[in-house]
């Protein structure tokens, strides 16, 4: 399935670093940035969260919430949060319900070797959760300039 601008945002609920349910219909009225994201405590991933983290303030003054998920692990989404400071939720898809919901558990290749695992992809969602952009192309080290413009 892929989703695009226009589409209606899956509802999905998830378990954040602290075990809290997190559900899209929590953000009804808000706009939200929802990032999937290979893995916790890699170069790539942390650029991406440590771009938004610094840019926090500004997102929040347009808006936004943030919310990050991978399929890394509560403990593994603490740690990450805890070493980087990260003002936001991210939901740990262990079982990758969500993935498959957003069509972003896709295959993958490295060195020649298929593999299946998390594509990089950015959902921008309304008030209305309606998604207003995919941004598949993600900059890491600039994905707030992406998101603002």
């Amino acid at each position: 399935m892929t989703l695009k601008a226009g589409d209606k945002a899956p509802e999905f609920e998830g378990k954040d670093q602290n075990g809290n349910i997190i559900k899209l219909s929590d953000f009804a009225g808000k706009k939200v940035v929802l990032y999937f994201y290979p893995k916790d405590n890699t170069p790539g991933c942390t650029a991406q969260a440590c771009n938004l983290r610094d840019n926090y303030e500004a997102l929040q003054k347009q808006g936004y919430v943030v919310i990050g998920i991978s399929t890394d692990s509560e403990k593994s989404h603490q740690n990450f949060i805890n070493k980087y400071q990260l003002p936001f939720s991210l939901i740990a898809d262990t079982e990758k319900s969500i993935h498959e919901q957003y069509g972003t558990w896709q295959e993958k290749s490295m060195y020649g070797k298929k593999y299946m695992g998390t594509a990089r992809i950015t959902f921008i969602i309304n008030e209305n959760g309606m998604i207003e952009e995919v941004i598949e192309k993600v900059k890491t080290k600039d994905h707030t300039e992406q998101i603002v413009k």
